[in-house]
């Protein structure tokens, strides 16, 4: 139960670093640079919230709900997704920066990362499948055990995942995305 809820707000410019949040639910409401960096949003609910340049570099999200949840323009980096309520998880993410942050075993059927550094970021064990990686940077992410049917990484650059490791079925990859997919093999693709 939340111990305080928000509907239809907007939140400008409010500094939640390294605060402990607790119990709030916030719905249909809109963050506009604010700071939740180092902070800890515990047993938070957002649902159909929108997020825009706000900064949640290394923020703690245990038990936080993410429910149609929009990203734009926001630094992402360090978190932790697999802490965060499973319970009808569903973000998109738009000319976000979520390097090193880990989504492993998360549902991420049909998420739409658009124009994003994904560097560094860990897969293991998502389900991506419909997922859009449209014009995304994900050097250095991991794929080990990832569903990836019907993705697309056309747009996609510096990804490297091994398709024996990964379920594939009719991903989308276009033929500069080629090296990607053959590294573990050591040869040269001229195209």
């Amino acid at each position: 139960m939340a111990s305080e809820s928000f509907h239809k707000e907007t939140f400008d410019q409010i500094d939640y670093s390294e605060n402990r949040m607790a119990g709030e639910a916030y719905e249909k409401c809109h963050f506009s640079n604010c700071n939740f960096s180092n902070s800890e949003l515990y047993r938070i609910e957002f649902m159909d919230c929108q997020f825009t340049n706000c900064n949640f570099s290394m923020t703690n999200i245990v038990d936080a709900a993410f429910k149609s949840v929009a990203f734009q323009h926001c630094k992402i980096m360090g978190i932790d997704f697999s802490k965060c309520d499973d319970f009808l998880f569903s973000a998109s993410f738009t000319g976000c920066s979520l390097d090193y942050s880990i989504f492993q075993a998360k549902n991420l059927k049909k998420t739409k990362f658009d124009h994003c550094s994904l560097k560094d970021v860990d897969f293991t064990n998502a389900d991506l499948s419909f997922a859009i990686f449209d014009n995304c940077d994900l050097l250095h992410a991991t794929f080990y055990n990832s569903i990836l049917e019907k993705a697309d990484f056309r747009t996609a650059i510096n990804y490297n995942l091994d398709p024996a490791n990964n379920k594939i079925k009719k991903a989308k990859f276009s033929l500069s995305g080629l090296p990607g997919l053959l590294s573990k093999f050591n040869i040269e693709v001229d195209y």
